[in-house]
């Protein structure tokens, strides 16, 4: 049977099967297809946001150019197309419900060839965007029999790792891209049947400490080249990244943009530790990854019984948070950016502002759940917690 390419769907809700149209689908806005800078996607900054934050948006627009290049050759061991991966960011970013980025993603998709219209080829594109949905909204659906559905429609392991990173990606910058547009007091435009994400359930939690163990295989130092042993020295001393580093060497492009934003974002400090680790516990709790909440409830020295109280889940946390209301006001900002960044907004600053943060360190605190959300996924995307 001759198989056909077709243009890819211009709306934001896309359907996974192509189908035969004789005109173009134009996107809903084709602009934005063509912003200059494709992480924050033209979003204006002051002169003093640009000096405080250049050193991680940097390295943010790195990860976007290696991610999501306007050309991916595909190879036997590389399969992803430009096709894929525009349209696995389009899933995800409705999943979020940022539209900004939505209409970017659109636009972006609307003129890529898609694939043929074969039965294999529309099976291949419904597991990836299911998957890409689950990941992005219920983690805690993806184990060993989800990341074996990729396996089964072609995707190399190569593939799997740089799918992870992508959909890890896209909900960081989801969240960036949010972050900003509240501090410029942008309004919430929402959208409709999107749901909140649901935390995970409090049964993964009591059941002890975990860690993380890969569920696939791992590049061997032996066989690894000369730029992915560079890329893994540069992340060894990164505590979040050691155990999941050979794995993610399947894309050493895309570790070393990864690397480059932990080691600035989630730097040591003393100041900001103790707040940081209130963040990442949360992220992991809501997310569901058990080994990440393990490593930051070993790590943590504030005041007893947090991990404990988010362990047993939100009414225990509300007690503890009751005569906290410096912990209480982080803990509502970051549940709204983890839950439905699409709908978080200058409403969900002001008490940080209150407490006597300022806007560099509300902003840099805030963008740090973006990135234990995207190492969350790559836990539970690329291997299990035991």
């Amino acid at each position: 049977m001759e198989q056909r390419r077709m243009s890819a769907k211009g709306q934001w809700y896309h359907e996974t099967q192509s189908s035969r149209g004789d005109d173009a689908v134009l996107p809903l806005v084709p602009e934005a297809a063509f912003h200059n800078d494709r992480f924050l996607l033209d979003l204006n900054l002051s002169s003093e946001q640009r000096h405080a934050h250049q050193d991680w948006l940097t390295a943010a627009r790195a990860a976007s150019e290696c991610l999501l290049p306007d050309n991916s050759p595909v190879t036997r061991l590389h399969t992803l197309s430009c096709y894929d991966r525009l349209s696995t960011a389009l899933t995800v970013a409705q999943v979020y419900g940022v539209q900004r980025l939505c209409n970017h993603y659109a636009a972006r998709l609307a003129p890529q060839p898609g694939p043929d219209s074969s039965r294999e080829s529309n099976r291949r594109l419904t597991q990836i965007t299911q998957y890409a949905r689950q990941l992005a909204s219920q983690p805690t659906l993806i184990d060993d029999a989800a990341r074996s559905q990729l396996d089964e429609v072609a995707l190399s392991v190569n593939d799997v790792v740089t799918f992870n990173q992508l959909i890890g990606f896209i909900g960081f910058q989801a969240r960036v891209i949010a972050v900003f547009q509240a501090l410029q007091g942008l309004p919430v435009r929402w959208l409709p049947g999107l749901d909140t994400q649901q935390d995970a359930s409090a049964e993964l939690f009591l059941a002890g400490e975990k860690q993380w163990q890969a569920g696939l295989p791992a590049v061997e130092g032996r066989y690894a080249n000369t730029g992915q042993l560079e890329v893994f020295n540069q992340c060894l001393p990164q505590s979040v990244l050691q155990e999941m580093s050979w794995l993610l060497l399947h894309d050493a492009t895309a570790l070393a943009a990864l690397g480059q934003i932990t080691r600035i974002l989630l730097a040591e400090t003393t100041h900001a530790c103790n707040d940081r680790l209130l963040v990442g516990l949360l992220t992991a709790r809501i997310n569901g990854s058990v080994s990440c909440f393990t490593d930051f409830a070993r790590a943590w020295r504030g005041e007893n019984g947090l991990p404990e109280a988010m362990r047993n889940g939100e009414r225990a946390l509300q007690a503890w948070c009751h005569n906290r209301p410096r912990e209480q006001a982080i803990i509502q900002a970051v549940r709204v950016l983890t839950r439905a960044p699409g709908s978080f907004s200058a409403a969900q600053l002001q008490p940080l502002f209150e407490w006597g943060l300022s806007e560099t360190e509300v902003l840099r605190l805030l963008v740090s759940a973006g990135v234990y959300g995207w190492l969350n996924r790559l836990k539970i995307g690329l291997g299990n917690a035991r």
